[in-house]
């Protein structure tokens, strides 16, 4: 077994506390469990939650694990921009690895890597046939292997409720 591979195993038999949030379907506890959920395995620096505003094609952040530097109720405008279209209209994971993936994919880019983060995953997180916004997972680590995109997504949906909510 990789490191990897029991930090999985560890994360998926101690879900107590996001199962206590999802329970409880307080949005910033809903995610705020997630986000401490998916640290050991993914070793995220950062996780915000954004939700998607479909008609005006923006994200407005929920929630943020470094509200300083990301606080919530900030927004972004994603209108014509190839990472909304990618992940908010047709839905698909966007893993960025690396300081030019970042700034290719993001304005606020200097922020980001200001902060250290070098990668990224983000999972739109839908349900039925509506995309409700995005989780995001920010690294130090300038490369993502498979297993914690799998992982990624399977931290993201569990946040649903929390966008319900």
């Amino acid at each position: 077994m990789t490191e990897l591979d029991a930090r999985i195993a560890g994360a998926v038999s101690n879900n107590v506390d996001v199962a206590n949030a999802l329970a409880g379907l307080d949005r910033l506890a809903v995610f705020a469990a997630i986000d401490t959920w998916a640290r050991p395995v993914l070793q995220q620096a950062l996780c915000t939650v954004n939700r998607f505003d479909a008609e005006n094609m923006a994200v407005i952040r929920l929630y943020s694990s470094d509200p300083v530097s990301y606080p919530p109720g900030g927004s972004k405008q994603k209108r014509g921009m190839p990472w909304g279209e990618h992940v908010l209209v047709q839905r698909r994971i966007y893993v960025g690895e690396g300081a030019d993936a970042i700034r290719t994919s993001f304005d606020d880019h200097t922020a980001i890597l200001g902060l250290g983060l070098q990668s990224v995953i983000n999972v739109p997180v839908v349900v039925g046939d509506v995309c409700l916004g995005t989780v995001n997972f920010l690294m130090r680590e300038p490369r993502i292997q498979d297993a914690h995109v799998n992982f990624a997504r399977l931290a993201a949906y569990m946040a649903a409720p929390g966008f319900l909510a």
